[in-house]
């Protein structure tokens, strides 16, 4: 995708603080400190369009983005993170849920992973719960580049064995060599246009 034009459009944390429905939206969730705000930011070719820090559990919003005003990203807090308040990470889950179940406009959902981390029962629930609901997801690993290429495969054939998915439905991706950036577009804009979700 040529990208012509990106911008914030809102934060919620309910759904009548949801920009009214208008384009498509592909959300984006994943663990904290997975490197989600990076992924969003290589893909819109932008530095800090989504604000990216340090300190994981940051994100605590939902919040939109318009891309070429003809899709809207959606950047959900991420999860599993101990240093986050128990309160705050309580109010997470439904806020979450709440998104993912009832939002009508919704076509995707990218799970970022970390390809250097074994995943755990969290994301395979992740991913069932979104089948269930009927969401399509979009499974990329990030942080490729600080792999060997060997080393990454052995890492991918591993996550796909533990998610029960096949090794080309895990898209490989690094924002400093933006490795896999036109397959996450591709697979965004043919979940955008697939009439079936």
């Amino acid at each position: 995708m040529i990208i012509k034009s990106a911008e914030f459009i809102t934060s919620a944390v309910k759904p009548s603080q949801y920009p009214e429905i208008r384009l498509p939206e592909v959300a984006f969730a994943g663990r904290s400190n997975v490197g989600k705000s990076s992924l969003i930011n290589t893909l819109v070719n932008r530095k800090r369009l989504v604000k990216t820090s340090s300190t994981p559990g940051r994100t605590q919003l939902i919040n939109f983005f318009s891309v070429n005003d003809s899709v809207s990203l959606v950047d959900l807090p991420g999860y599993g993170y101990a240093k986050v308040p128990e309160s705050v990470r309580r109010k997470w889950g439904p806020m979450i849920e709440t998104y993912l179940k009832g939002r009508d406009t919704l076509k995707a959902v990218v799970l970022i992973l970390d390809l250097r981390r074994t995943q755990g029962p969290e994301e395979k629930n992740f991913i069932d719960w979104l089948a269930l609901y009927q969401r399509r997801s979009i499974l990329v690993l990030t942080k490729a580049d600080k792999l060997s290429k060997t080393a990454r495969k052995k890492q991918q054939a591993a996550i796909g064995d533990v998610l029960g998915v096949n090794l080309s439905d895990l898209i490989l991706f690094s924002s400093k060599t933006r490795q896999g950036k036109e397959k996450v577009w591709s697979a965004i804009e043919k979940a955008v246009s697939d009439e079936h979700y």
